[in-house]
């Protein structure tokens, strides 16, 4: 009982903090719990199913300063502690969301909310009345915001050179979902690709597309799928099309080689045309020119659920998910499977050089350790023009993170 009071109580002074720091974000429900189950009446008593069990002087282990695959978890952190941001509005609450993406100028903020629910793929928007795109200023004051009906759950969002707006949308429903959709900045819908509801591994088709990314001449690039991580199912390629959506090419299939994919959960290009994809399952990130030949694969940013790049190369990794066997201790919510497996990790958002690999700064993940949910803080990151980091959070907020 001693442990799961102290652990209720960091959880709760997270909550004070963001809440005394900020009055214009918009969190849910779950923004500030760390994903641990609430603690009261009705709850079960210690050692139950369901009920963490730190026995003493055993849990919680210190984690070390590298980890297994060589993550350092002791670098220093140059912002303060992130605050929720991004005003919606008629008391509307962020749902999960895993994309935020700065404008060309870096003077907006683009975001994806999955209609404020909590949860990922499914159906979390197709029967909304709210709009899944939305766009700020770097304040978090909204601008304006689109989609409502064109999208069943979005998953990523990305913005091309010229400002149209990209989303993934790995829903599924009858004529929907399943696809990649570009809108103008406007919110036009100017192109779709992928069957629409239809998810299979035909060349006219996504298995749960997470993102996409346009290289300098227009070429689309998508990630492709989120479906079976740690099994043999689903999609695990890269799809490349052109600037009017032909088909060009593809690459990848299941596995742990070179080339080999499994949950293609994000991607970017650098200054040279280099495309960065997060192979999350397999907690790296993997290098290819634009015709799909490998180049490097880095593990030293931990498990990549979102990655941005700006315009100097400087790159920025979320970690949102990293854990191992004693995150399971008791845990309902953490099957004692292999997904998520990456041992000795602190979760949050590690930055360095897209050039040659360094890492330099790390800005951790506030929840504690063991992590009590299967995600926490920035599934996806972006930077706006002043060097500002935004996180999007799983449990339903957005994080600003300002430099110190």
């Amino acid at each position: 009982m001693k442990v799961l009071f102290t652990f209720g109580a960091i959880c709760l002074a997270g909550t004070l903090l963001a809440q005394s720091n900020n009055n214009a974000g918009s969190p849910g429900p779950l923004a500030d719990s760390c994903g641990a189950p609430a603690q009261g009446a009705g709850s079960p008593s210690p050692g139950a199913r369901g009920t963490p069990v730190f026995p003493a002087g055993q849990y919680p282990v210190k984690l070390p300063a590298v980890s297994l695959l060589g993550a350092r978890n002791d670098l220093p952190n140059p912002f303060r502690p992130g605050v929720h941001w991004g005003q919606l509005p008629g008391g509307r609450k962020w749902g999960s969301t895993a994309g935020v993406y700065a404008g060309p100028d870096g003077k907006t903020i683009w975001a994806i909310d999955r209609c404020g629910a909590s949860g990922a793929g499914g159906t979390t928007c197709v029967d909304s009345p709210l709009d899944p795109v939305l766009q700020f200023d770097t304040s978090g004051k909204r601008l304006q915001s689109f989609g409502k009906g064109l999208i069943v759950s979005p998953h990523k969002i990305s913005v091309d050179k010229d400002g149209n707006v990209w989303v993934a949308d790995n829903g599924s429903a009858p004529g929907k979902g399943q696809q990649v959709l570009k809108f103008s900045s406007e919110g036009k819908l100017l192109m779709k690709l992928g069957k629409p509801g239809v998810a299979g591994p035909d060349l006219d088709e996504f298995d749960l597309p997470t993102e996409v990314a346009v290289a300098p001449n227009g070429d689309v690039f998508v990630a492709d799928g989120h479906s079976g991580g740690g099994t043999a199912t689903g999609n695990a390629r890269i799809m490349k099309f052109d600037k009017n959506g032909k088909f060009i090419k593809t690459w990848g299939k299941k596995g742990m080689g070179t080339g080999e994919f499994d949950v293609v959960h994000t991607l970017a290009f650098d200054s040279r045309g280099r495309l960065f994809v997060g192979d999350r399952q397999n907690n790296r990130i993997q290098i290819f020119d634009q015709d799909g030949k490998f180049i490097a694969q880095w593990f030293q940013f931990g498990r990549p659920s979102g990655i941005y790049i700006d315009r100097n190369d400087v790159i920025y990794v979320a970690d949102s998910e990293s854990r191992d066997g004693r995150t399971n201790t008791g845990q309902l919510t953490l099957p004692a499977t292999g997904y998520g497996f990456n041992p000795g990790i602190q979760r949050g958002i590690r930055i360095g050089s897209a050039r040659d690999g360094s890492v330099k700064y790390f800005i951790p993940d506030p929840c504690p350790y063991p992590y009590p949910s299967g995600s926490s803080m920035a599934e996806g990151v972006t930077v706006d023009a002043e060097g500002n980091v935004y996180g999007a959070d799983f449990l339903g907020t957005i994080r600003k993170f300002l430099k110190k």
